[in-house]
């Protein structure tokens, strides 16, 4: 026996069997010659239950002595504190990684009862974003700092692709801070189905802050933002670039703050004009899949017209009819083409209609609990948000204008203070001339 160092593990030639090379300095440390000429540091010990066993460290050149060596001491420190080094590792080896959950998940009912457009969007989700980025880590192990890098790498586009995905197939992922938001989002519903299927304990994504969304900021904010919009639906489909069916759709959208998916999936089943309702079965809008209850959707007289004039097909008829004749209509292409022309925010969406109407609901005095009801969501948390927002911009609009009234207060403070100067001034002139 001597200490292992470069020289003597250099010196240690291949034989005809394997054998080992222990090291006098440090007990248990060793190094495994193969008749290959393979050479490996190990560290044989004995459990607490008195087994012995060899852990392998690594290859000689993969590692130094010395850091083998380091290695080693760590490994007897842990096997003094009471543990078993190897039985950890296949322990740590056999845990669940993100990657296990994700798969579990996408097998799960609670995906298969997802509308088949949210499940096509969560599926590119994780296997765009989550599985490159967090896929191999150990859920067990997950820190908040690997789920930070992760939204970050999403955030910054390092997980855009642009692939080929079949004959005339193409997927563009860019990435950025909204696809990140919503990936990060996804992953928590994901850990949270989890915990309540009992494969892992805990949420890692629990305290996560979100990137912050600014979508409900981005509205229509005045009535000639909305002038703008139906003046060149009207114009586009005068001149015939724009499908009536389309147009109306975005029309209907626009006064009744229903999700896109709604309206381009509407059946005339779902419609009485008579009552002025539309009323959507659960599995046709988004809540309905969570809360199990129909969705019913007052129609202003405007809406009630724009339906009207649609094509009557039998009940399970679209009321808004595609081009070919066969499946919903795309409306986010020419929504683009739409929103370009009318000179409307950038960012704004078809989704952004939706949070205009909510907002200028909440602008006008609306509790949480009516536009919960009117924009059909389950949980009141979410219309709070508008309350919200409408009271920040009300405080706003206030300070904007006490800014004005303040302004006006200080020049006529300065008229006044230049008046009381313009008397004292000429009083003094008076007592002198008296004087």
């Amino acid at each position: 026996m001597s200490k292992l160092t470069k020289r003597s593990v250099d010196a240690s030639a291949p034989k005809s069997r394997r054998y080992y090379v222990w090291d006098s300095h440090l007990a248990g440390f060793g190094l495994l010659v193969l008749p290959s000429g393979v050479k490996s540091y190990c560290y044989q010990y004995r459990t607490p239950e008195g087994r012995s066993r060899r852990a392998t460290i690594g290859k000689h050149g993969a590692w130094t002595a010395e850091e083998a060596r380091r290695k080693a001491e760590e490994l007897r420190q842990s096997v003094r504190a009471g543990s078993d080094p190897l039985r950890t590792r296949k322990e740590r080896t056999e845990l669940p990684t993100v990657a296990d959950v994700l798969d579990a998940y996408l097998k799960s009912e609670r995906f298969s009862a997802k509308a088949p457009s949210t499940r096509a969007v969560d599926r590119g989700r994780i296997e765009r974003h989550l599985r490159p980025t967090l896929g191999g880590e150990h859920v067990h192990f997950l820190t908040p700092e690997k789920i930070y890098r992760s939204q970050s790498a999403i955030s910054s586009g390092k997980t855009a692709v642009d692939i080929r995905t079949g004959y005339r197939g193409r997927a563009r992922v860019t990435g950025g801070p909204g696809t990140a938001r919503m990936a990060i989002e996804l992953l928590r519903t994901v850990f949270a189905w989890a915990m309540s299927e009992r494969i892992i304990a805990a949420n890692p994504c629990a305290h996560i802050r979100s990137i912050p969304s600014g979508t409900r900021n981005l509205i229509l904010e005045r009535a000639e933002d909305y002038a703008r919009l139906f003046r060149t639906l009207d114009r586009m489909e005068r001149e015939k670039r724009l499908r009536a069916p389309v147009a109306d759709a975005v029309r209907l959208i626009a006064l009744t703050g229903c999700r896109r998916g709604e309206i381009a999936n509407l059946r005339w089943a779902h419609v009485d004009l008579k009552l002025g309702l539309i009323t959507l079965p659960p599995a046709a809008h988004k809540a309905g899949r969570r809360t199990g209850k129909p969705r019913i959707i007052g129609l202003p007289s405007l809406a009630q017209r724009i339906i009207s004039r649609q094509t009557v097909g039998n009940p399970d008829s679209l009321v808004f009819q595609p081009a070919q004749g066969w499946g919903p209509l795309n409306l986010s292409h020419p929504w683009r083409k739409v929103r370009a022309e009318a000179g409307l925010p950038e960012g704004i969406g078809l989704h952004g209609l939706r949070h205009s109407l909510a907002s200028h609901m909440a602008m006008n005095g609306a509790e949480a609990a009516e536009i919960m009801t009117a924009l059909g969501h389950s949980q009141l948390s979410t219309a709070q948000r508008y309350v919200h927002w409408a009271q920040d911009a009300r405080q706003a609009l206030a300070e904007r204008a006490a800014s004005v009234v303040a302004a006006g207060m200080a020049a006529a403070a300065d008229d006044t203070e230049g008046a009381v100067v313009s008397i004292a001034t000429a009083n003094r002139g008076k007592k002198t001339e008296r004087s």
